[in-house]
């Protein structure tokens, strides 16, 4: 096993669980996110909140895990997709569906692996050691996004070890490749566990929606008012559904909060319409 590791942090549950498991598996780690102009930039508060857990003096992790965000926001209003600012909206439904497609964004997982394959093969070199990359792929990886498919990744792998010196010193770390977002989930709850960290702290700190919903809102509890503001999950993308979906067969409540357009939602009223889209895409 290699000494080192860098991985694509998203703030999104799957790459969270994975930077568990290389927490795990490692003696340094390194995590990168991306600002592309993504309308759910949420996701990069979550990342950065995650990581400003994790490295607690309490949990013990700091001197292992260093962290960056890339800025790739210039891209912007050049990218032709319903994920980035500007772009269509959203659309709703089974994550499996043919509509889904929109949310594609051209040549971005092409983009991000430049740079981690760059910054992994830099650790190896600076090093002398073999550093790996960390991939969060799995079974569940859709038709719908070319870049998730078998085929991009091998031809990714072959130009970048073409086209660079020493890359032989760079491998692969893929602990989900024959999983599912809920085999994930349960690697995570396990993680936790073992890490000492505390599971809904870690979840709270992750966001799958696609279209999270800034609100707030104030309520009286026993005399006192009570204000929350900030983003709410969406509970109908379906990047969402297959969350909501993890969770419910995990058997315990997502920590992070939902909302639709009225305003926050219970966690029982999240399930129960998540179980009516699952129920009509199987029928």
């Amino acid at each position: 096993m290699a000494k080192h590791v860098v991985v694509s942090l998203s703030g999104g549950m799957d790459s969270s669980t994975l930077l568990l498991r290389c927490l795990k598996e490692y003696d340094t780690v390194t995590a990168i996110s991306f600002d592309y102009g993504q309308k759910h930039r949420v996701e990069l508060e979550r990342a950065q909140s995650l990581v400003g857990y994790l490295c607690n003096d309490d949990i013990g992790i700091a001197n292992k895990l260093r962290y960056r965000q890339i800025q790739l926001n210039g891209l912007v209003d050049l990218l032709d997709s319903a994920l980035v600012t500007g772009g269509d909206d959203v659309p709703e439904g089974h994550y499996a569906e043919e509509n889904m497609k929109a949310t594609v964004v051209p040549n971005r997982n092409k983009i991000f692996s430049s740079i981690v394959q760059a910054v992994a093969l830099s650790v190896a070199n600076r090093t002398g050691e073999q550093c790996d990359i960390a991939m969060g792929i799995h079974a569940g990886d859709h038709a719908i996004y070319p870049d998730c498919r078998q085929e991009f990744r091998d031809a990714d792998e072959f130009a970048f070890r073409m086209g660079n010196w020493d890359a032989e010193r760079v491998g692969y770390f893929t602990p989900y490749l024959e999983g599912d977002k809920f085999t994930i989930l349960q690697d995570g709850e396990v993680l936790c566990g073992e890490l000492g960290l505390n599971f809904n702290e870690v979840y709270s700190r992750t966001n799958t929606s696609y279209k999270p919903l800034y609100h707030e809102i104030s309520y009286e509890n026993e005399d006192e008012i009570v204000e929350i503001k900030g983003w709410f999950s969406d509970y109908k993308s379906a990047s969402s559904v297959e969350r909501v979906e993890a969770f419910i067969k995990l058997g315990r409540p997502d920590p992070v909060l939902y909302a639709d357009e009225e305003g926050p939602v219970s966690w029982n009223h999240v399930v129960k319409e998540v179980t009516k889209v699952l129920e009509n895409h199987n029928n």
